[in-house]
């Protein structure tokens, strides 16, 4: 992705951090980047195509990031731990993410398709990642053998709960501590041979 473009998403991230998704227009992105509005019209012909490179930059970028700093094992981790601690820190790092819970509290019907009725460019580059680490621990026998895309596809609707609806289930008996620990004990157990 140029580097532009970046520019330009970054103009509609901050639009929709300040005023919401139904109040951004294409215009205000131009404004907030410098460019004309043909400029942004011949990059997005409309607010859900540009809505749609936003969530996969971001979703992508705070995946990766997160990933990055959990796929290190300890000594004595091993694939399927590994897994579900950068489940656990990607599913805690999206949940906390400033543009989700903007989109949330002030647009969440914008999410309904990718949980009802499509998945999304960030969904699935997930499982095709999910995908090649249970791969690649059922090679080196850490993983139960069982169809490597139902798995990966199994643990993101498992996330999704996690993810989308943990909030609903905190209060002063169960914290999003307690949540997190289920979801990774719900991963390893899902994963061991």
């Amino acid at each position: 992705m140029s580097s532009l473009r970046h520019t330009y998403l970054d103009a509609a991230r901050a639009c929709i951090l300040d005023v919401g998704w139904r109040r951004t227009t294409l215009t205000e992105v131009a404004r907030r980047a410098g460019v004309s509005r043909m400029t942004i019209y011949r990059t997005w012909s409309d607010m859900p195509q540009l809505l749609g490179d936003l969530m996969t930059r971001e979703w992508g970028a705070v995946v990766a990031t997160t990933l990055a700093r959990t796929e290190q094992p300890g000594a004595s981790d091993d694939a399927v731990t590994t897994l579900a601690r950068g489940m656990v820190a990607a599913v805690s790092a999206l949940r906390d993410n400033e543009l989700f819970v903007r989109i949330v509290e002030l647009d969440p019907e914008l999410l309904l398709p990718y949980l009802l009725s499509r998945r999304g460019r960030s969904q699935q580059a997930l499982l095709e990642l999910l995908r090649d680490q249970i791969a690649a621990g059922q090679t080196a026998g850490a993983i139960r053998a069982a169809d490597a895309d139902a798995v990966a596809r199994s643990l993101l609707l498992a996330s999704h709960g996690f993810v989308f609806s943990a909030q609903t289930m905190v209060d002063d008996d169960v914290s999003l501590a307690d949540l997190d620990a289920e979801l990774s004990e719900l991963v390893e157990r899902m994963l061991r041979p």
